[in-house]
């Protein structure tokens, strides 16, 4: 069943699934307003990851409460420990926890539903809502799940089953004092103006090459921005071998701060630089200029809406150089290629540094 209906009635409390990463909590968030909107006097109970509570803390946010979700098949895999089993004795226990709970809704954000929607159901809502492809079970109310859509507009459209309409158009995110205070904290070198830099993703074809960053953090260096390279635990050895071949100092931040602080960060920066993943994402949410380098295929999904304060750069290298997979299609699938070449050098220094510079010239003279 798809196409817009009508709000439900008597909903006390809400289940919303989605236990994925940074950027796709934060494209959920235009529609986590939309339902708050819609139903205001219900708690929303949001299923995720322990960045999930991090995130919702003490800060603004249309949810009321995250519980997480065990490990999980195609539902909650941690990517630092992939190797981590199910353990079904957890996940009984999680599910007898949740349908104590008495959800009178439970949405299904999380992706395709071949895996996730078995999982909503077995919360015991009473009405259960999702996304579906074709070799996943039906909901009660149910939207058909095509790969190649703008994720935020997907959930957008998602929330149109419940009757609700959007109140946000973009993703957003609220930086609050504790991260302020966290960042000073964990930087106290840091100085303004300065440029953050991450040149990670959790998937390696999502990366530009270390040579190109370096060149392009010189490049800003040089005109007086102070750099500051972020990274998590396992992007160390990356942001190394770009240190190694800068000209300039810089500010390493890998592992130094918290998701609040990242935010802080992000928000006081004059530019941020980045592959598609997270803290881009993060930087347009806080409202700070930002350019993307993206793969074609990622950039029909995951690029920003505005174009004032974030300019996505995209390379067009549709096939693997080494393989030859074709990676825009979906049938045969294109995870069957598993080489871990970059996917985004089809993009330029050059075009990075024109659009940084004309991001830079924009917000100096009108603000963000």
């Amino acid at each position: 069943m798809l196409g817009n209906m009508e709000r439900l009635t008597n909903i006390r409390k809400i289940a919303v699934l989605k236990a994925t990463a940074l950027g796709d909590y934060l494209a959920a968030t235009p529609a986590l307003y939309a339902l708050r909107a819609t139903y205001p006097n219900a708690e929303i109970v949001y299923l995720g990851r322990p960045l999930h509570a991090a995130l919702v803390e003490g800060r603004p946010s249309p949810i009321d409460r995250v519980v997480i979700v065990p490990v999980s098949h195609g539902v909650r895999v941690e990517p630092s420990t992939p190797e981590r089993p199910e353990n079904p004795e957890e996940l009984n226990a999680f599910f007898a926890a949740m349908q104590t709970e008495q959800f009178d809704l439970a949405i299904q954000m999380h992706g395709g539903g071949k895996n996730s929607n078995p999982f909503v159901k077995r919360l015991g809502a009473k009405v259960n809502v999702g996304m579906k492809t074709p070799d996943a079970p039906d909901m009660d109310r149910w939207m058909p799940y095509v790969v190649y859509q703008q994720e935020f507009m997907r959930l957008l459209e998602l929330m149109a089953l419940v009757g609700a309409k959007p109140v946000i158009a973009e993703p957003q995110f609220t930086v609050i004092d504790r991260d302020h205070d966290q960042l000073r904290a964990a930087l106290p070198e840091l100085r303004a103006p300065y440029v953050v830099i991450h040149p990670g993703a959790s998937d390696l074809r999502r990366r530009w090459s270390p040579e190109r960053f370096a060149e392009l953090a010189d490049s800003l260096a040089e005109m007086g921005y102070q750099i500051v390279l972020t990274g998590v635990e396992n992007e160390r050895a990356l942001i190394a071998e770009i240190t190694r071949l800068l000209r300039h100092p810089v500010v390493n931040a890998c592992e130094r701060l918290s998701l609040g602080a990242l935010a802080a960060l992000l928000r006081c920066a004059a530019l941020v630089v980045s592959n598609d993943t997270g803290p881009v994402h993060l930087a347009d949410a806080v409202k700070t200029p930002n350019v993307g380098i993206f793969w074609c295929g990622n950039y029909l999904n995951w690029s920003h809406f505005n174009r004032s304060r974030h300019r996505p750069l995209v390379s067009w290298i549709t096939h693997c150089p080494l393989c030859g997979t074709d990676m825009m299609q979906i049938d045969p699938p294109r995870d069957t290629c598993k080489h871990d070449t970059s996917f985004v050098n089809g993009v330029s220094v050059a075009d990075v540094q024109t659009a940084a510079l004309e991001l830079l010239a924009y917000a100096e003279r009108f603000g963000r």
